[in-house]
């Protein structure tokens, strides 16, 4: 799946924001995963949560990749029906990819999925993401 990550000026505000959700779960007792909640259940469900990922895009950019645990139907009396999608807290860098404005999430084919940037490219001398994404980006990596 793939979805715009609206609001996130950068990789580190998104990380930030998704690091408050965790940190606002733990708080309330709940688990650790981020959430995201949408109105569409998606129908690819099982397929989805065999190894699918949420494709973030940020700037008009895909970054970051983000694995799906748990596909949530929730239903509360006198309010509309809404999913939970829950991820993975890992935050995956992958090679960055246009991406043209859409609205809310959409299907992302693997042959459209950009690669992981490796794990040795990650740990070059630690460097932070957002400066790696931006050498990946420049093509120094």
């Amino acid at each position: 799946m793939i979805k715009l990550a609206a609001g996130a000026e950068s990789v580190e505000s998104f990380t930030q924001w998704q690091q408050s959700v965790i940190e606002r779960r733990k708080a309330a007792g709940l688990s650790p995963n981020p959430v995201h909640e949408t109105r569409m259940m998606p129908k690819r469900g099982p397929e989805i949560i065999n190894g699918g990922s949420m494709y973030w895009v940020i700037k008009h950019k895909i970054c970051l990749r983000q694995r799906i645990i748990e596909i949530e139907r929730v239903e509360i009396e006198g309010a509309p029906k809404f999913c939970l999608i829950h991820f993975d807290p890992e935050l995956v860098p992958v090679h960055v990819k246009v991406k043209r404005p859409f609205q809310g999430w959409r299907y992302l084919k693997s042959s459209d999925a950009p690669p992981d940037i490796s794990q040795a490219a990650r740990s070059l001398g630690d460097t932070p993401l957002h400066l790696a994404l931006a050498l990946k980006e420049a093509g120094v990596w």
